[in-house]
């Protein structure tokens, strides 16, 4: 399947990060998202990571400027009808993601695939939104997306092989590593990550150690690049929170439950760096 025009619903960390890696290797791009101002902020982002990558030698002035005149922006989802494949990037919130799933399933041509770039919520469950669930995949990203290499693919029970095939070529279009993964709960990256992390703050919420110290200790200790409080201030505490949530509501077993003070902190507001307060200010 030849695929020239990417669409991506949601203009956030992930979905602008997105967006991003698809220009810069040459895909048109639809960026759409409930209000222009939203959509701004996204492109705002874009320019700030694209400005840096050029500061750091990484990619030329008019290659960034370049990706960034690949992307259009809309506020409809009819903004999305000439897409080939679209990535839906909403919250991780299952009836969220199937609103948004109806609306493309209205305003796509046949042929054009649909996946979501959830961590968390079953694909099958979602496919099953669609009038053509044979079309509909799971193709999650980590974030920051245009530094990590990795992307989850996976297959809902109707999910086709010519989709599953067009998803892996797009993946290694944009300079990223597919790995197939069953239609599990939290798949595999993160239904080993996040009760890692959600551990690392019963720690700290336990007083066995300071914020610094865990992570230093998991840094220094297991050779982890980030410690796991500050990875959790970077994902977002709210996301982890719906990851946990999901984990617990399918397994229905006590390791997953969320820690207490994670939904306190998610509670007040202090998510991590997107509020500027989490485990660490920035």
């Amino acid at each position: 399947m030849e695929m020239q025009r990417i669409g991506i619903v949601g203009a956030g960390q992930m979905g602008s990060g997105i967006a991003q890696v698809c220009a810069l290797a040459g895909l048109d791009v639809t960026l759409n998202d409930v209000s222009e101002a939203a959509l701004q902020r996204g492109i705002d982002r874009m320019t700030a990571s694209l400005e840096r990558m050029v500061s750091k030698d990484k990619l030329s002035a008019a290659e960034a400027s370049a990706a960034l005149m690949r992307i259009e922006r809309c506020v409809e989802p009819g903004g999305l009808a000439d897409c080939d494949f679209v990535i839906e990037g909403a919250t991780e919130n299952v009836r969220v993601k199937q609103a948004i799933l109806r609306q493309l399933d209205a305003v796509l041509r046949p042929g054009a695939i649909i996946a979501t770039n959830t961590s968390s919520v079953s694909i099958t469950k979602l496919a099953a939104t669609l009038d053509d669930p044979a079309r509909f995949i799971g193709m999650h990203f980590f974030n920051p997306v245009p530094v990590m290499e990795l992307v989850e693919v996976i297959r809902g029970i109707q999910t086709s092989d010519a989709t599953f095939e067009a998803t892996v070529a797009l993946a290694r279009r944009i300079g990223k590593t597919a790995i197939d993964v069953r239609n599990s709960s939290g798949f595999a990256v993160n239904r080993i990550l996040v009760p890692m992390i959600n551990e690392a703050i019963f720690v700290l919420h336990e007083g066995v150690a300071s914020a610094e110290e865990i992570d230093a200790g998991m840094k220094l200790g297991a050779n982890h690049p980030i410690g796991p409080l500050a990875l959790a201030d970077l994902i977002g505490l709210d996301t982890v929170l719906a990851i946990m949530d999901v984990l617990y509501g399918e397994f229905n077993d006590s390791k997953y439950r969320s820690a207490p003070l994670l939904k306190e902190m998610v509670a007040a507001g202090y998510l991590g760096r997107k509020t500027g307060r989490g485990f660490y200010t920035y």
